[in-house]
């Protein structure tokens, strides 16, 4: 069709910067827009800066652990305002730098909420703009929840721009967020609680690793309430009333500030997408395997926003949106490989996975090999003191490959990613105990875990 642009992007996170530029880079006429800056969740409010402030937490808790071993404390606190303003120093330069990026490379930027108003056309601040593609990358937004007092919860983006920490922090949920940032808050002397309505947070973990972590996280401080639901969020004049309900009785806790960390949903808010016949469910919007939408072929969805079987991670949304940019360019319908991508919860210490759970392999009517070890006395381990690791592999004992990988330990975040690309790869254990590693590392601790 005739339209000002060969693709428009609506969402400026790392998906949709990488396929616009991606698409630019080849001559096409490209238009972004975005309502937050430049960047997206997880170099704004997301995964990076979270990193940065976990980094001073893990100091805190590494002191504790050798106490008694050769350091003494003396003191040493956790400083949230200057540990913020570190992470300010990584984040600030973001949005204009992704946006100048943008612009050297000719695709047109634009700020604010975008709308559909046809198949081919967006309005923008009440400009309509046409384009003969379009490419959804709006991410996520907090999922709505269904109790009194919920509008008074904050967000991990409000809690990542906190300037002080408070007491007492509640944290609704008991997934990625409210662990990660739990374990962050405790080394800082909060007094955390997460409340989970399910028996076992963090589900989609080996369960096994998640007990164990549940335990160091109590001994941390941090307080887990198992198959307990939220009836209430109300004022008071210090603070906040969260009601609590557990095998029909109901109790209150206290809290200054309480935390929104029960699960995420597509963000379409604004968008219209009925108006370009764009279907969509409560995973995202309906794709065919290469995404592109079901109902309305001049549009592509990645990331959260898409209705796929990949993780809900930055990685996967960046290697979508290479995807997506390359099946549009060539008129191709490549499918993502998802295989072998792990994901880390990052707690202290911090919880991983790569491929399939125990149960899942044996709900395939598969004969597998479970390897588990504690490794909490393994020398990697020792060395720092900590006392709480363990790991569990997954084996095929015909094939001798690896179906799964569950690692619960410090550094462990790093080792998960030999086994995801063993994985992807097809590389059987004998070919991993077959390499040579540098010692002494945690990487060296890799062929023991088989």
């Amino acid at each position: 069709m005739n339209a000002e642009y060969d693709l428009f992007v609506i969402g400026a996170g790392m998906a949709g910067i990488t396929a616009a530029n991606r698409c630019a880079s080849q001559g096409w006429k490209v238009g972004i827009v975005d309502t937050l800056p430049y960047g997206g969740t997880c170099a704004l409010r997301g995964c990076d800066p979270k990193k940065i402030l976990r980094r001073g937490a893990e100091i805190i808790d590494d002191a504790r652990l050798m106490h008694g071993k050769g350091v003494n404390q003396n003191g040493l606190t956790l400083d949230w305002p200057a540990l913020m303003r570190h992470k300010h120093g990584f984040t600030d330069d973001i949005p204009g730098a992704m946006e100048s990026t943008l612009k050297r490379n000719g695709v047109s930027t634009f700020h604010g909420d975008a709308r559909f108003v046809s198949r081919h056309h967006v309005d923008i601040n009440g400009e309509q703009h046409s384009a003969a593609r379009f490419l959804i990358a709006t991410g996520a937004r907090p999922r709505p929840l269904e109790f009194s007092g919920q509008e008074l919860l904050v967000d991990s983006t409000e809690f990542l721009n906190l300037e002080a920490l408070p007491r007492r922090i509640v944290f609704v949920g008991g997934g990625f967020v409210s662990f990660e940032l739990a374990h962050i808050a405790a080394r800082a002397g909060v007094e955390c609680v997460i409340i989970d309505h399910g028996t076992k947070p963090l589900r989609a973990f080996d369960p096994d690793l998640v007990d164990l972590l549940v335990r160091r996280s109590e001994q941390a401080g941090i307080r887990v309430h198992h198959s307990t639901s939220v009836s209430a969020v109300t004022h008071t004049s210090t603070g906040f009333h969260v009601a609590i309900e557990r095998d029909r009785a109901t109790s209150n806790i206290d809290a200054d500030l309480v935390v929104h960390g029960a699960g995420r949903v597509p963000n379409f808010d604004g968008l219209d997408l009925e108006a370009a016949d764009i279907a969509h469910g409560p995973q995202g919007i309906d794709v065919f395997g290469h995404l592109q939408s079901r109902s309305n072929p001049y549009v592509y969805a990645v990331g959260d926003a898409a209705g796929t079987p990949g993780e809900r991670l930055t990685p996967v949304a960046v290697f979508e949106g290479k995807v997506a940019a390359s099946n549009m360019l060539k008129g191709i319908e490549t499918v993502p490989d998802y295989a072998g991508v792990p994901s880390t919860v990052f707690t202290i210490p911090e919880l991983n996975r790569v491929g399939m759970l125990e149960q899942e392999a044996a709900r395939d009517g598969r004969e597998i090999s479970v390897r588990y070890h504690d490794t909490s006395g393994w020398y990697s381990n020792y060395r720092i003191g900590e006392t709480t690791a363990a790991t569990k592999v997954i084996v095929d004992p015909a094939t001798d490959l690896i179906l799964g990988a569950h690692l619960l330990g410090p550094g462990y975040s790093e080792v998960i990613n030999t086994f995801g690309l063993a994985i992807k790869l097809g590389l059987t254990t004998r070919q991993l105990k077959s390499v040579t590693a540098t010692y002494p590392s945690v990487g060296s601790d890799l062929g023991s875990m088989f």
